[in-house]
């Protein structure tokens, strides 16, 4: 049959274009194909899927349908199965906010509006009543497309919903939130856009090499955020050295990593997932800070469950949602979407999934499985070895998973998974995008959803911009398996979605790189695992790329998976994807390695070989700490961190250490990967007898670019690789020449490593190396084993190790010799040595020498240097003679009988003749050897013979005196005894026998010890006394049994039978079955003449109760019982009869049978019991046969009449009371007929008349009215309800046709309710067919006559109006289309007037659409197209004001001027505006009614934002120009008298006038550049009104007045900021500039020129005052106050830098320098401070320090002058100040000082005096230097200052 053609892909089914709606079902979607395999197709999965790919691949996913001989068993045992689950928010898998930490968003959010905006964070936003989530907002609006797309598609109510999920959000509650986001958060998020665009710089620190802050070097790119402008100068230099990043642990290349700015964690940002290519723009936090643990979203570990108690969970969940109906699959799923999108309320299921099968087990049989008792053996075991079994599917033939021998979980291992309703697995692709397959035990369906994998990327991209907010939060969202997402999103988007209905006993396949999702429709269990035939291989690299972009764990090694593929071999079918994949893991692997080589690394490693190379998972290999990759073929180390390891795409990001510390490690040679390579290509194989040179030559086919091609720069020079190679082998040709130096071959090996990775080019290198490797090795080994013997010879204790003999041998069998090692001699003397002493210990051990001649060989074997083979069996020899003969002693001197074993004396017999030495005890053992030969001998003869126990004890009594323990002794002795026990155990029994009762354990005793006797193997007497015994025993338990349970007659006689055979009869016990016996005979006989004869129901009672006496099994007995149990039976049933006939049928109850009734007439006949019961049921038969003879008759003549011919069918007044007089005798007799209650069957046909006269009557009394289509359509639904009742009458033919003839009549008339109208051909027909039906309906056809001339008149009316003569009116169109409706039939003429008047209502509809958002629920439209109109008549007003023209009277905004508004009047422009209109005031609020306008103070402040003028000029809900334009086009040729299009036309012109005057505005403002900014903010101003005004959005105009309004708003701040009496930060002028050129502020501009000017003067000053403070001193204090003298007349605040100026004008100590964080004590009398060396200070500081120059003279400080503090310094003195030490501590400033301790301050005092003294001189200059008014800086380099700058003068104008 062959697998055919797919149903699902039939004609029509993929063809067809389906409308996506908001909950599509799988009906909806396009089906995937289903595939019915033959039982031939079946045999071979994978064959058969490689074989369905073409046609299922395009789908993503596929459907199989086994053959019905598939039906595996279900292995697991639902009563004990139970298994974990997890929780699932159904209603969170898309409809949840992310797990956004709101402390980072607030954190974020703040910074931009102090930086950007310029104000603090409120600290609570209210929305009704609780307080706003903004985290929340700002991520819902982003979810749905941000602000404006929100307002443009009114969702408002999902970002409510999202915010706040509880309760209905109103209409109110939605502006609020609008308005709320909008006052908050709008400006974030453009500034957010801005920078995902790339238009914001970033404010980190850039790289810059040499530059210094404050003395300390800048910490390099790190991506820092800076506490209020200050730069932390310790904690960057710590950071720089403390900073590692989070996921390689390496502290490395920080100008590449980011730094957290809230944690202050680091990442490189080549280590992110995925990681990024540049630093980003903006703050960056990393997913820790923005993940919050409270928001987090996944399925959480559930209770245990079985499935019982999963079923009744699953049953909760459907009434839940459900009830009790039986809801459809479709409903089922619509509500499901509904809830994922968090329409339908909350849901939270279980779902065991991903349940290991190898723990809890599989669905599927296997073969260490208990095979249950319920399923056939053969079947199971066939199911174990079945392909399809899930267990079997990873390692099929032709899997390239055969090779792993890991159990992965879900890979390799099923995963078993137990659903219930909603239950879900989210979209996601496989691991490595393997195939999957999945089977459904048993269970309600499961509904899945597929994407092609050639549409992955575009549905990650669909994903993204669906769920934006989640994917900023989460990259990696959809390795979580936790989200879903509508399919309908996806097919609106361009993604082919497809839908498979998995039922029970389906298997559903996946493949690679398919996304698949779904949900289950109740409670069910499915098995699935992965799988991968050869068309897997490049989704497999595709797949491991993608775990290295994301850096995440592989769940294997995808090189390691194709190297043991290609080692074991794979069919020809597979080979060209192995190839494929083959070659471009050898490229990248290629290039990667020379890669390395150019750049500097040389050392190479190969990394040690595994034990399995050829199977998969059974070593781990380390992983890449960037990628976290498995590193199979090749990785990078580095001296600096040996445990660290990364792939070759990542050895720049390991270290900063230089390429020459670096190591590559390889597993394979280039060599050896191209030869695999080749191996598995289409080129035949090779010989074993390959050539090098043929080698070559292939290698150059397979790899046109080789290794060696390859040349770096080195000293200057480019240096070839080959080349290299050639020279390493000339200069390792020579070292074999000379002697053998260790180091020299080191050296040599070392510098081959960085060819030894490389291809067949460096196969003599690769040679050379084995060679040097080989010789090393051997000199090594000849130099340790003169070592050895030499250590050994030296030493005293003889403790060394030895050196082998084989060894030497081997290293002297070399030949030629690897190279020149002149220790060789001495090796072979010590090796003659040995051959010669090995002769002498085999001569000795082949003779039989002493023992004592022995040791003396074994002690000069053991004293030689080497090692000798056979010491070891001279040294057994000696311990074995030795051990013998301590053995045989023992035995020889025992005495004790039988305490000798037979078994050692046998053992040292033998032992004895292999030992090679003479000793005299030999004899003696022999000896004794032979003795117990005999005894053994004389026992076994006994053990042949029979056994008496008289003879067997004789025998014993002789053999007490031998002393070996012989095995047939001893067990003629346990005979014996066995013997004397039974004896003994029979008399205790026969001791009281006679006197037990308990006769059961007699017998069993007797019957044991009976076969106990029988078992012995010594003969006793006492078997027939026990045999005797154990019959009577029997015959009295026999009789015992009898009296205690009833035994039948037959068992009573065999009894006393068989005791009179044992003589026991006179025994009390046989007496009484004597008496018992007696008495049931003669109960039989009575009881067989009872029944040969019938009696009264007492007779048989009594009887009955007579055998309860009696203890026997009567045969009689149940005979009696089941006549009197028929005679109960029979009365019983006659009960409902006898009871029916007493209350003359006033019964209620099921209907009484009259075959039942006769039976039982018939069964009285045979009762054995007599009754009179029986002729009262004859006479209750009598008089039903008699009703349904009448009741016969009569359905006779009601037939008559409906099955008459169609000739003798007259409708007239007689047929009517023909059929009303047959009606009344059918319910009478039907009346009796039921107050009988017996079922009749005649009366079945009485009823079916009597509903076919009914409804005739009612059929026939439509000839005479008109009835309505409701009651025609009710008699017809009648007839299709009992069609068969109706079926063959005659009568309801003929009305039914005329009833059908009436129902077409009733549809074609234009006033029915009929959608669809008729044609008047149509109703002519119909009236055409009247003469054919044989019931006349003369009404009905005179109406239809009525309606075509109706029709024809409303023809002739539209026929004049679209004559050329008539007077063509819109209004006169409606009346037309009014009295078509109703008079007319389907015809052109009504087309064509539907046409005419849909195409203008269209038009007002489109009309309706633009102008519904302005003006909400639209009245009447030509209405609110004139407030359009009025609006612009307004802002024309306004336009025409500015120049000269302006009434004041009104408010600006509405023309509403009614009292009751309340009206305040601009303090700025003197306009008039409504509270209602402008919300709450803006200005002062003390005032009572006068404020300033918002557009006045959009002006004034020069803050342009969406609160402010933005929010002014934006469109809103106002329609755009454009569409009524749009709209005057497409009206040209409408009907004269439409009122709307005039009013459109109007506003058209209108609004063209209003554009022309703000163009001239605009253009005037753009090319102004003066300071006078007054008439151009008064021209701005009106032109804002007048466009905020106007009811119609300008996009052009718009866009224009807010670029000028931009420029002028610019010029406002910087005119204020220049002009403020708070002078600015240099940040806020940078911040202007960089704003003046963003907005393309011309330079010619009077504020762009005086700005920059500010700017440049200010930044020379600061690059200035920097050297000043970092300068240690070298600049005079003089020129220090000149710069801080110019900084303060700045007009930009620089306080930062003006204290570290003062800080640096303060001098100390002997040397007049500032404060240079050197160590300083301080004077204890006058405060001054010291630099330790300065003073010499050394040692450790006293506890109280006085300078020299107030150093107590005997006893008293020195007196000085008070100083002279700077403020009291005249200014007019020559010197520059400088200020002295302090007294008051509080306002000194305190340099280190020395500390004693942790809790007290104490001054130092230094001892200097008896120094002092000596240096006369610096007592002399510290005394001076003590003056304060003298003390003057050293004059040191002179700089210029900024007085050839400072000609800026402020302008206060």
């Amino acid at each position: 049959m062959g697998k055919g053609r797919p149903r699902a892909v039939e004609k029509g089914v993929l063809g067809h274009s389906y409308g996506v709606s908001p909950s599509p079902s799988t009906a909806a979607l396009p089906q995937a194909p289903v595939f019915y395999p033959t039982e031939e197709e079946f045999k071979d999965p994978l064959e058969f899927i490689y074989k369905i790919r073409p046609q299922a691949e395009p789908f993503g996913i596929c459907r199989i349908v086994p053959p019905k001989s598939w039906n595996p068993p279900f292995a697991l045992d639902r009563d004990a199965f139970s298994f974990p689950t997890k929780t699932q928010d159904i209603h969170h898998l898309q409809a949840r906010p992310p797990s956004c930490d709101p402390k980072t968003f607030d954190l974020e959010y703040g910074r931009f509006l102090e930086d950007h905006l310029g104000k603090k964070q409120k600290r609570r936003v209210v929305f009704e009543g609780d307080e706003l989530d903004l985290c929340r907002l700002f991520n819902a609006v982003k979810r749905y497309g941000g602000y404006d797309k929100v307002c443009k598609e009114k969702r408002w109510g999902d970002v409510a919903r999202f915010v706040r999920s509880a309760g209905k959000i109103s209409e109110c509650a939605k502006h609020v939130l609008s308005q709320l986001y909008l006052e908050h958060l709008y400006d974030y998020e453009e500034y957010n856009i801005q920078l995902d665009r790339g238009t914001k710089k970033c404010k980190r620190v850039r790289p810059c090499e040499d530059r210094k802050i404050s003395g300390h070097l800048e910490s390099p790119l790190r991506k820092r955020r800076k506490n209020s402008g200050r730069v932390r100068e310790k904690e960057a230099a710590k950071e720089a050295l403390d900073q590692i990043c989070e996921q390689c642990k390496s502290g490395s290349h920080g100008e590449v990593m980011l730094l957290c700015d809230r944690c202050d964690k680091g990442w490189h940002v080549y280590c992110l997932s995925p990681p990024l290519e540049s630093v980003p723009a903006g703050n960056w936090y990393c997913l820790d800070c923005v993940n919050s643990d409270k928001d987090s979203f996944g399925f959480v570990p559930g209770k245990q469950c079985s499935l019982e108690t999963f079923r009744r969970m699953d049953d909760r969940t459907r009434r839940k949602w459900f009830g009790q109906t039986n809801a459809s699959r479709v409903q089922i799923e619509k509500r499901f979407w509904e809830i994922v999108e968090g329409k339908a309320g909350e849901v939270e299921v279980m779902y065991g999934s991903d349940l290991d099968t190898s723990m809890y087990g599989s669905g599927f049989p296997r073969a260490n499985d208990r095979i249950p008792s319920s399923v056939d053996p053969d079947a199971w075991r066939e199911y174990v070895a079945s392909p399809w079994n899930l267990n079997n599917f990873p390692k099929l033939p032709g899997s390239m998973l055969r090779v792993v021998h890991e159990n992965i979980a879900g890979v390799m291992v099923p995963w078993l998974y137990v659903g219930m309703l909603f239950s879900s697995f989210c979209w996601h692709v496989e691991d490595h995008c393997f195939y999957s397959i999945n089977y459904l035990h048993w269970g309600e369906p499961k509904c899945w959803y597929g994407v092609p994998g050639t549409e992955a990327n575009a549905f990650e991209q669909v994903m993204r911009n669906a769920l934006p907010d989640l994917f900023e939060v989460q990259p990696d969202l959809l390795f979580q398996l936790v989200t879903m997402l509508n399919p309908s999103v996806l097919q609106e988007n361009g993604v082919p979605v497809y839908g498979v209905l998995q039922e029970p006993g389906n298997f559903v396949i996946t493949f690679p790189r398919s996304y698949h999702g779904g949900f289950n429709f109740g409670l069910n269990c499915a098995e699935a695992v992965n799988f991968a035939p050869a068309d897997w291989l490049p989704h497999g690299g595709f797949g491991a790329e993608l775990y290295r972009l994301y850096r995440k764990s592989a769940v294997l090694s995808h090189e390691e998976l194709l190297y043991a593929v290609s080692k074991n071999g794979c069919d020809t079918k597979a080979l060209p994807y192995l190839e494929e994949e083959m070659r471009r893991v050898f490229a990248r692997e290629k290039r990667c390695r020379e890669e390395l080589w150019i750049n500097g690394v040389v050392r190479s490693s190969l990394i040690h070989p595994k034990k399995h190379p050829t199977y998969v998972g059974t070593e781990e290999d380390p992983t890449c700490i960037i990628c976290q990759q498995y590193l199979y073929l090749s990785a990078v180390t580095c001296s600096c961190r040996p445990s660290a390891f990364v792939c070759l795409e990542h050895w720049k990001h390991l270290c900063e250490c230089n390429a020459n510390k670096h190591q590559l490690l390889y597993r394979h040679t280039l060599a050896q990967l191209g030869d695999l390579v080749h191996m598995v290509s289409a080129v035949p194989e090779t010989t074993n007898a390959e050539t090098s040179h043929s080698r070559r030559s292939r290698w150059h086919h397979l790899v046109p670019n080789a290794s060696s091609s390859m040349m770096k720069k080195v000293k200057g020079s480019l240096v070839c690789y080959a080349q290299l190679a050639e020279d390493w082998l000339s200069n390792s040709c020579h070292i074999f020449e000379i002697p053998f130096s260790n180091s020299a071959y080191a050296s040599a090996l070392k510098e081959a490593e960085q060819f030894l990775w490389a291809d067949h080019d460096m196969d003599p290198v690769r040679d050379m190396a084995n060679k040097l490797i080989e010789a090393q090795k051997w000199a090594m080994n000849v130099n340790s084993c003169l070592s050895k013997v030499n250590n050994y010879l030296h030493c005293q204790k003889k403790s060394s190790e030895k050196v082998m003999l084989s060894e030497i041998e081997q290293l002297l069998s070399f030949y030629p010799l690897p190279c020149y090692e002149h220790g060789l001699t001495k090796l072979k003397a010590y090796a003659e040595n040995a051959r010669m002493l090995i002769a002498e210990i085999e001569s000795a051990l082949s003779s039989c020498f002493s023992i004592s001649k022995l040791e003396v060989l074994y002690t000069r074997a053991t004293g030689f240097p080497i090692d000798l083979e056979n010491i070891g069996t001279l040294a057994c020899v000696i311990s074995s003679a030795k051990n013998w003969l301590n053995e045989a002693r023992e035995c020889l001197l025992e005495k004790k009988p039988g305490s000798i074993e037979f078994d050692l004396l046998n053992k040292l017999k033998s032992e004895m003749l292999e030992l090679h030495v003479q000793l005299p005890e030999m004899d003696l053992l022999l000896n004794l050897c032979g003795e117990a030969e005999s005894w053994q001998i004389r026992c076994e003869e006994i053990l042949k013979g029979p056994l008496r126990l008289k003879e067997l004890e004789d025998f014993l009594r002789a053999a007490n005196n031998v002393t070996v323990s012989i095995p047939q002794l001893k067990l003629l002795r346990q005979y014996c005894y066995d013997a004397q026990s039974w004896i003994s155990h029979l008399h205790d029994i026969l001791l009281n026998l006679n006197d037990r009762r308990d006769h059961g354990n007699i017998v069993r005793e007797l019957s044991c010890i009976l076969k106990a006797g029988e078992s012995l193997r010594v003969h006793v007497d006492e078997l027939p006394l026990v045999e005797a015994e154990l019959k009577r025993s029997s015959c009295r338990e026999k009789a015992s049994k009898a009296l205690s349970t009833k035994m039948p007659l037959e068992f009573f006689q065999q009894v006393l039978t068989d005791a009179s055979l044992l003589e026991i009869e006179n025994e009390q016990l046989f007496m009484e079955i004597s008496k018992e016996l007696i008495a049931a005979v003669s109960w039989e006989e009575r009881a067989k003449s009872l029944l040969g004869h019938a009696a009264q129901i007492s007779d048989f009672e009594n009887i009955i109760r007579a055998a309860e006496d009696i203890f026997a099994i009567l045969p009689s007995l149940p005979d009696l019982k089941d006549a009197l149990s028929a005679a109960h039976s029979w009365i019983s049933r006659c009960q409902p009869y006898l009871e029916h006939a007493i209350c003359h049928g006033d019964r209620f109850g099921p209907l009484l049978q009259v075959d039942d009734l006769k039976e039982l007439v018939s069964q009285s006949k045979l009762l054995k019991v007599t009754s009179d019961a029986s002729e009262r049921l004859q006479s209750i038969l009598k008089e039903v046969d008699e009703w349904e003879h009448d009741a016969s008759s009569l359905l006779q003549h009601s037939k008559t009449l409906l099955y008459m011919h169609n000739n003798d069918f007259v409708v007239d007044i007689g047929l009517l009371e023909k059929i009303k007089e047959l009606l009344d005798k059918i319910d009478s007799t039907m009346e009796i007929g039921q107050s009988l209650g017996f079922e009749f069957k005649v009366l079945l046909g009485l009823k079916d008349s009597s509903l076919i006269l009914q409804w005739s009557l009612t059929a026939l009394s439509f000839c005479s009215r008109i009835p309505l289509l409701e009651e025609v359509d009710s008699i017809l639904e009648d007839v299709n309800r009992h069609s068969t009742i109706f079926s063959g009458s005659t009568l309801a033919e003929v009305l039914i046709r005329g009833t059908s003839w009436l129902r077409k009549a009733l549809i074609v008339l234009p006033e029915s309710q009929i959608s669809k109208r008729c044609k008047l051909k149509d109703v002519e027909q119909i009236l055409e067919e009247i003469q054919d039906i044989e019931v006349p309906y003369p009404m009905m056809v005179a109406q239809l006559q009525n309606a075509i001339d109706r029709h024809e008149s409303w023809i002739k009316q539209v026929h004049s109006f679209f004559g050329p003569s008539s007077q063509q009116s819109w209004t006169n169109l409606l009346k037309l289309k009014e009295c078509g409706q109703s008079d007319a039939f389907d015809c052109p003429e009504l087309d064509k007037v539907a046409f005419e008047t849909e195409k203008v209502e269209k038009w007002m509809f489109q009309c309706h659409a633009v102008v519904e958002p302005l003006v909400g629920d639209l009245g009447c439209l030509s209405d609110e197209l004139e407030k359009i109109k009025g609006s612009l008549d307004r802002a024309l007003c306004i336009y025409h004001g500015s120049r000269g023209y302006r009434d004041g009277a009104s408010c600006v905004c509405c023309p509403d001027d009614s009292e009751n508004e309340e009206v305040y009047i601009c303090l700025t422009c003197e306009d008039r505006y409504h509270f209602s209109c402008m919300g709450p005031p803006l200005a002062t609020a003390g005032m009572t009614n006068e404020y300033s306008c918002p557009f006045c103070l959009c002006i004034q402040s020069g803050a342009i934002s969406r609160n402010g003028g933005q929010a002014l000029i934006c469109r809103g809900n106002r329609p755009e120009l454009k569409s009524f334009i749009e709209f005057l086009s497409t009206a040209g040729d409408f009907y004269a008298g439409i009122k709307e299009l005039a009013l459109v036309q109007e506003i058209v012109e209108k609004a063209l006038e209003c554009k022309s005057y703000l163009t001239e505005i605009v253009k005037r403002a753009i090319f102004h550049h003066d300071k006078d900014l007054s008439s151009i903010s008064d021209s701005l101003l009106s032109a804002l009104k007048a466009i905020s005004v106007a009811g119609v959005f300008d996009q052009e105009g718009s866009c224009n007045l807010e670029s000028a309004l931009s420029r002028n708003s610019w010029k406002i701040r910087v005119k204020k900021l220049l002009r403020g009496s708070e002078k600015p930060v240099i940040q806020q002028i940078q911040r202007l500039v960089k704003e003046g050129l963003a907005i393309s502020t011309p330079s010619e501009d009077h504020f762009m020129q005086e700005i920059t000017k500010v700017k440049q003067i200010s930044l020379q000053w600061v690059d200035i005052a920097k050297q000043i403070i970092s300068d240690s001193g070298d600049h005079e204090l003089s020129e220090v106050f000149k710069v801080m003298s110019e900084g303060e007349s700045l007009p930009v605040c620089f306080e930062k830098e003006l204290k570290l100026l003062k800080s640096r004008s303060t001098l100390y100590c002997i040397c007049r320098k500032p404060y240079d964080q050197r160590a300083m004590i301080a004077c204890d009398q006058c405060d001054e401070w010291y630099h330790f060396d300065c003073i010499n200070l050394h040692k450790p500081p006293p506890k109280n320090f006085y300078c020299p120059a107030c150093q107590p003279v005997n006893g008293e400080f020195i007196s000085l002058p008070h100083p002279i503090y700077h403020g009291e310094r005249s200014s007019a003195d020559g010197e520059p100040p400088t200020p002295p030490a302090c007294h008051n501590e509080s306002k000194r400033r305190h340099p280190k000082k020395v500390r004693y301790g942790s809790h007290q301050k104490a001054h130092v005092r230094v001892d200097l005096i008896n120094f002092l003294r000596s240096y006369s001189d610096i007592d002399h200059l510290w005394r001076e230097n003590k003056r304060p008014l003298h003390r003057t800086a050293r004059r040191r380099r002179k700089f210029e200052g900024l007085s050839c700058y400072f000609q800026f003068q402020h302008v206060n104008e």
